[in-house]
């Protein structure tokens, strides 16, 4: 067992583990992210660069000090959206590749662990002298999805993976 999944005692339910992998390697191939919250009936989006990925969701760390600790200790519902480039910008037909997306639906856990926390510091170690402030959190308990062009009117009828 994964020693982060004995750590949160992550039990594996419905997730398609062979099909969620897929969306783990994307997000790592492409970690830079928006993140959307919500402050009352205010929607907030803004950049994140994710830390890592696994089959238990997707991590960042952040400052307890910003707004969006705030905001997610309120309403933990969370959006995520990944991006990655097309390969060219050719017009295939009446369609062009603009790229593909990757949409994540979930649920933002604090964790506070200090076994995590020095793994943190060891991956990006220029966090370590704000360490008073640093949280961790992880996006669990939802559902990604891939989004291209070709989805654009079709939207409902995407593949989604629980994980």
């Amino acid at each position: 067992m994964n020693p982060l999944h004995k750590l949160f005692n992550f039990a594996i339910q419905s997730t398609d583990i062979m099909g969620f992998e897929q969306y783990v390697k994307f997000a790592s191939e492409h970690p830079l992210c928006s993140v959307a919250t919500v402050d009352g009936d205010q929607p907030h989006v803004r950049s994140f660069g994710m830390w890592f990925a696994d089959i238990s969701g997707f991590y960042f760390s952040t400052s307890k000090m910003k707004d969006v600790c705030r905001q997610l200790s309120v309403n933990p519902k969370i959006e995520l959206s990944f991006f990655a480039p097309p390969e060219t910008a050719e017009v295939k037909g009446s369609a062009m590749d603009i790229g593909t997306e990757m949409r994540v639906t979930g649920t933002a856990e604090f964790i506070d662990d200090s076994a995590m926390r020095e793994r943190l510091f060891t991956d990006r170690p220029f966090l370590r002298p704000l360490a008073d402030t640093v949280m961790i959190m992880r996006v669990k308990d939802g559902e990604a999805w891939f989004w291209k062009w070709e989805n654009n009117m079709h939207e409902s009828e995407i593949e989604r993976v629980r994980f």
